[in-house]
């Protein structure tokens, strides 16, 4: 079987895929077009978000077997097309989950705890203790939506403090001993932060709007680090200035490109692209906290997740 690899990886993916006896071929630098020309050659594909696998891109690829993404959603490939030819897809949330969690949680705890507020304060030599009181973790309600792999993980990062941990899913069941099942609802009057680790589906693009926020009770802190295009950020951005939401950690925004390598849609550093008043304010907010997509971005993710993927690639086609 020949492999095509759209993105780099750890090397250890090519290498092992060459020992078990399939043959690879690289090509990081052709157009989508210039791909498509010669995807009928190749019975597997390895990317992790260099562009969108669509329907005219798929009826090209007249011997795919599979396709593989190295990472945890599979959002830039038309997976039910696929699937209707009969290709494989394959991911690799377990490589990455437990470097999310990871991430959340230090979003929060920088949060709370003015961390790179004061950091930059101190820097510009100001030193403001009263200012940076901060907030304790323990004794507050922890909201998870969405209790998949990257939930679960979080929730176990968590089993170390003195909190309460509800979790909401559409899928029933998936509660457990670090979590506790519960409605939405009741996660709304309950929460004091909201930590969201949901796919993007067609259910989950602007979940987080105005009306969703104002169900809450009381004022939370928000944590992003799924998908951008889950959120309304103008609602997150006003839900920030009336005090409804208290602080936003976010390593994801709505204004990313479908490959996640670069933040809006057109070159940033192009006079014609406007950046947003929303995305403005919070860049300028020093109760949000703002990273580029690197909450699953780390030294030993990158090894598990092409780990993984040769893994089930083994699993399915050896």
């Amino acid at each position: 079987m020949k492999i095509l690899h759209l993105d780099t990886n750890h090397d250890l993916l090519i290498n092992q895929l060459n020992d078990l006896g399939f043959t690879n071929h690289e090509d990081y630098t052709s157009s989508k077009e210039q791909i498509q020309t010669k995807i009928s050659d190749y019975h597997g594909i390895v990317l992790r978000s260099r562009f969108t696998i669509d329907k005219q891109f798929l009826d090209a690829a007249t011997n795919l077997k599979f396709i593989a993404r190295v990472g945890a959603g599979l959002e830039n490939i038309d997976c039910h097309y696929a699937e209707l030819k009969g290709i494989t897809l394959i991911a690799a949330p377990e490589g990455n989950r437990n470097a999310v969690a990871e991430h959340a949680l230090g979003m929060l705890l920088s949060l709370f705890n003015n961390l790179n507020k004061a950091d930059a304060e101190v820097r510009q030599g100001k030193w403001l203790r009263e200012d940076n009181r901060g907030v304790e973790l323990d004794g507050k309600t922890i909201g998870i939506i969405g209790y998949g792999n990257m939930g679960k993980a979080f929730a176990k990062k968590l089993r170390g403090f003195d909190v309460k941990v509800y979790c909401y899913d559409i899928k029933p069941h998936v509660g457990d001993e670090n979590a506790k099942q519960v409605s939405l609802k009741e996660l709304q009057e309950q929460a004091d932060v909201v930590s969201l680790h949901t796919p993007q589906t067609p259910l989950t693009l602007n979940m987080i709007h105005a009306e969703f926020i104002k169900a809450f009770k009381k004022p939370f802190w928000f944590i992003n680090t799924a998908r951008g295009r889950s959120v309304v950020t103008q609602d997150l951005v006003s839900a920030l200035k009336t005090g409804n939401i208290l602080g936003a950690g976010l390593d994801v925004l709505e204004y990313e490109k479908a490959s996640f390598e670069n933040l809006f849609k057109s070159d940033v550093t192009s006079s014609a692209v406007e950046m947003p008043e929303a995305f403005q304010y919070l860049i300028n907010a020093q109760n949000v906290l703002l990273t580029p997509h690197i909450a699953g971005w780390t030294m030993e993710s990158k090894q598990k997740l092409a780990q993984t993927i040769v893994d089930k690639i083994k699993a399915k086609f050896c």
